[in-house]
């Protein structure tokens, strides 16, 4: 026995109203062809469902064990196809974020604003962490999506480019840099320079010691959060270099942010998701947001 889903519909709705021609506009087919649907039912199960009469119909004693197994069965699958509906409308949904702790104060909170106001109904829930941190949290399945830095060698992620942007000098405004009307490495390299740990600040350095062989650049300070660097520059205790992106933040703590020369030193930014694994409706809807929104605000 293997009745359809469209004879157990057209069974119910005629067990719901007890005449065919409300059962069959309730299901939005013919008469004829609900009466075909109930025959083709008692010709799978092998019994009848019905009693037919010239004024109404009746169920037999199976009619009126299956309807309520096959009403239910069939609300819990409307049920469960009307959840499908809301995700992929975008009427609900969840995405989990893991993001830099510097990027999630700074860039985040605004893109996660300005994709609420279009989406309401998808929840954002961001995870601030350390750099190294954001590839752990995606390969555990705790977030669906990390933001980070390009990682040496590749993690076993999916990569796709988010932004590329170049190294700017943080220092405070009554700072000596600020009278020069071009700043370069070499600068920097005459000043404490506060860096940050992990590999992130070690590519750096190995980039600016090929650039800067003469007089290298050697952190007078290490910390762990930007953060914590940019309170160091405020009180004096020397320089930074951060991404453009974090100007609010820079901003709040009353610095100068300035772009760098000789080289121009980038550093690329990628969206990590696990392969082989499908995203939600709702996560896919953030990620090509935010491609959109990291494009937007680079202009």
């Amino acid at each position: 026995m293997n009745p359809t889903l469209r004879q157990m519909r057209a069974f119910v709705a005629l067990a719901k109203t007890g005449n065919f021609t409300l059962a069959a506009q309730a299901i939005h087919v013919t008469q004829s062809a609900l009466s075909g649907l109930i025959k083709e039912l008692e010709q799978t199960l092998g019994a009848r469902v019905v009693d037919r009469s010239t004024r109404r119909i009746v169920l037999t004693d199976i009619g009126r064990e299956l309807f309520p197994l096959f009403s239910q069965m069939i609300d819990d699958l409307d049920g469960a196809l009307a959840n499908v509906a809301d995700h992929t409308r975008l009427k609900k949904g969840l995405v989990r974020v893991a993001a830099p702790q510097l990027m999630s104060c700074t860039l985040l909170p605004q893109a996660i604003a300005a994709y609420r106001a279009e989406h309401p109904a998808i929840e954002v829930r961001l995870s601030d962490t350390e750099v190294e941190g954001v590839i752990a949290r995606v390969l555990s399945g705790e977030a669906d999506v990390g933001i980070g830095p390009e990682r040496v060698p590749a993690p076993p992620l999916e990569a796709r480019e988010l932004f590329e942007m170049p190294f700017a000098l943080v220092f405070p405004e009554n700072h000596p840099l600020a009278a020069l009307p071009r700043l370069t490495w070499q600068d920097v390299a005459h000043h404490p320079f506060i860096s940050l740990q992990g590999q992130f600040t070690e590519r750096l350095l190995d980039d600016m010691h090929t650039s800067l062989r003469e007089t290298p650049i050697k952190p007078a300070h290490e910390v762990t959060f930007m953060t914590t660097a940019l309170a160091m520059v405020s009180a004096g205790l020397g320089v930074t270099v951060c991404l453009p992106y974090a100007e609010p933040l820079v901003k709040l703590h009353g610095l100068v942010l300035r772009p760098l020369d000789e080289p121009v030193l980038t550093r690329r930014f990628f969206i990590y998701t696990r392969p082989g694994r499908s995203l939600s409706p709702a996560a896919e809807s953030y990620i090509n947001f935010l491609f959109g929104y990291v494009k937007r605000s680079q202009r």
